[in-house]
């Protein structure tokens, strides 16, 4: 009997039900596809912010701590062969690029031999878009390309296999008046200086001639530098398999207390931090792993890059958050205005049903499963809806798809629950409130 005057009271308000169902989907529906985007928003945000540049440098140690305590620089350098441990660490999948640099001074001439300028320009040697065989047997696409997208070239990248070309900064070009296919020689110099001592470089080879293929604008200081192949550079300033540091792209995750402590001095970790620390990809976690495999190397994170990212997906996380919160109000406040209309109408029905002796409770139960079950209908619609709502937000935000969060089930249906209760409760709240004699005589 219950379930037949449920139908029939679903059947026969039909209208008002399909609007509360509406507004159930409609709740459901962003909830559905800020919740999926929230969750997932963490790798997309930090993949987006991946393309303004790395967020980690690795240099020898001697530098970094001649850097830090003189502000002097010292001849040391790194090993090129153990660039391929980078994507050996804990978080390998995490490090998305990398590419060496080895920087020097050289004197730019025309192809005739004469001074271009005065002053030696920096020379950096780099990866522009190098295929690197793993230790683990795997096989990457790293380089320049890949981490300076923002960068406006007129002409063409270099290639890793051009070591004739090189790639010009826009100031220098504009100082020199180069333009791309324009040929320069480039005299590396006879001493290096080390710790403000005068050292002979008599490896550095001779004066070497190389093309124009792009002018680049950058943005900063490397647009008054020159950029070459890696192993170019490495001949001209006779330091073969050497670099001058690293920068790496990684996907890291926002710091918080543990993180910030552990950057200060991992020794001071328990051996459950310890733990904890290690096995998340914290930009100084990635940074000690990096560490632990290249040899005398300080990494550090590059502090701007760094800590926009957590800044950044905190406040995107956040306003998701917002969004569902207020689009779950709006569903809340939209049933209970359709719910309260709906007792309304039937108050002589209700009146009714407590003049031949039911109860509170059993007519409160029966409005309520009338609403539930259109809530499920309209919950299950919505939930539908918003996995493709998460696709088009995921497409013209990121360019990926979103990936479905089973645990966002479980969160979604409480929500439409706690939400559907809670814009039911004005209603129930009135409808306790009838008396039959006034409903039946028409005082309501």
């Amino acid at each position: 009997m219950f379930f037949r005057m449920v139908i029939r009271a679903l059947v026969r308000q039909w209208k008002k039900m399909l609007m509360i169902a509406f507004t159930v989907a409609l709740g459901s529906s962003l909830a559905t596809a800020m919740l999926n985007v929230m969750f997932d928003v963490g790798d997309k945000v930090n993949q987006e912010l991946k393309t303004y540049g790395a967020n980690i440098r690795v240099v020898p140690q001697s530098s970094s701590i001649m850097a830090d305590r003189y502000g002097l620089t010292s001849e040391s350098f790194l090993k090129e062969e153990e660039l391929g441990r980078l994507k050996t660490i804990f978080w390998a999948f995490n490090i998305v690029d990398f590419s060496p640099f080895l920087d020097g001074k050289s004197v730019i001439q025309d192809k005739n031999g004469k001074k271009l300028l005065d002053d030696e320009v920096t020379v950096t040697g780099t990866w522009f878009s190098h295929h690197l065989a793993l230790p683990t047997g795997e096989e990457l696409d790293t380089g320049m390309v890949a981490m300076k997208t923002w960068w406006t070239v007129n002409g063409e990248w270099l290639s890793d296999s051009d070591e004739n070309g090189c790639m010009i900064g826009g100031e220098l070009a504009k100082k020199t008046g180069l333009k791309v296919g324009d040929e320069i020689e480039l005299v590396p110099p006879k001493f290096g200086f080390a710790q403000g001592k005068e050292q002979n470089n008599s490896s550095a080879g001779e004066k070497s001639t190389f093309t124009i293929r792009g002018i680049f604008d950058a943005g900063g200081d490397e647009d008054e530098s020159l950029y070459l192949n890696l192993h170019a550079s490495q001949e001209l300033f006779g330091r073969e398999g050497l670099i001058s540091s690293i920068e790496v792209s990684a996907l890291t995750t926002p710091d918080n207390d543990l993180a910030r402590l552990a950057a200060q001095d991992p020794t001071a970790l328990n051996q459950m931090d310890w733990d904890t620390w290690y096995c998340t990809a914290y930009v100084s976690s990635i940074c000690y792993q990096i560490q632990e495999v290249i040899s005398n190397s300080v990494a550090k994170a590059v502090r701007q890059v760094a800590e926009s990212e957590g800044a950044i997906l905190s406040k995107t996380q956040l306003l998701m958050l917002l969004i569902t919160i207020l689009s779950l109000i709006g569903s809340a406040l939209g049933i209970s205005n359709l719910v309260t209309a709906s007792v309304m109408e039937r108050s002589k029905e209700i009146g009714l049903l407590k003049a031949i002796g039911a109860y509170d409770f059993p007519i409160s139960a029966l409005i309520l499963t009338e609403i539930i079950i259109t809530a499920i209908i309209g919950g299950v619609l919505g939930y539908f809806a918003g996995l493709l709502f998460a696709q088009v937000i995921g497409q013209s935000v990121f360019g990926s798809a979103i990936s479905i969060k089973v645990t966002v089930i479980p969160l979604v249906a409480i929500l439409i629950f706690a939400v559907t209760m809670a814009g039911s409760l004005p209603s129930i709240r009135l409808l306790l409130s009838f008396k039959p004699a006034e409903v039946l005589h028409g005082g309501h």
